[in-house]
């Protein structure tokens, strides 16, 4: 992942640095997943790396900070987040920041907590949040969140996308249109 990751980078003109900082955010990321999943074929184990190739791949360019804060955040397994004190360590308070404004899933004021993003936040929540809803049907233990999840992404996320950018308004209206046939 960290070589399609680079290249993907290198591919969209990022300077070796900016390189680097969003591979160094990757392999922070992948720390929790080191330790707490057994399995590297679980669908979260390629979450950090996934979040920012969407953008690289579906958005025409990306401010590497935004990359990797797509990279380090995690809107569905606590287990799996990096400690905010080791990103503000390891890769700086704007980074926590920026984490801390993304709204998690069942947010009560998701929609309004979404409308406040800058653009290039947004952009990070989104693909982040789409990576988490390509794998979720193989998430038999989030089966009980299926609904749930449909429902807000369809009344929320899908909307927002729809204000931000168009090739992830068609991802997200994909993906609710074919989750809604495992409902």
């Amino acid at each position: 992942m960290a070589r399609s990751l680079r290249a993907a980078l290198r591919a969209h003109g990022a300077s070796p640095e900016e390189q680097e900082e969003v591979l160094h955010a990757f392999k922070l990321a992948m720390g929790p997943r080191l330790v707490a999943l057994q399995d590297d074929h679980h669908p979260a184990w390629l979450h950090p790396g996934r979040s920012p190739l969407i953008l690289l791949h579906d958005v025409e360019r990306v401010d590497p900070a935004f990359l990797i804060v797509a990279a380090l955040h995690e809107s569905l397994d606590g287990g799996l987040r990096v400690p905010l004190h080791d990103i503000e360590n390891d890769v700086g308070p704007a980074a926590v920041q920026a984490l801390e404004q993304i709204p998690m899933p069942g947010d009560e004021q998701l929609v309004e907590r979404l409308l406040l993003l800058s653009p290039g936040l947004a952009l990070a929540a989104l693909a982040e949040r789409l990576d988490q809803l390509r794998h979720l049907h193989l998430r038999d233990d989030l089966i009980d969140q299926w609904a749930d999840t449909h429902a807000e992404v369809s009344a929320g996320w899908l909307p927002f996308a729809a204000r931000i950018d168009g090739t992830l308004t068609r991802r997200y209206a994909h993906w609710v249109r074919t989750f809604a046939r495992r409902l």
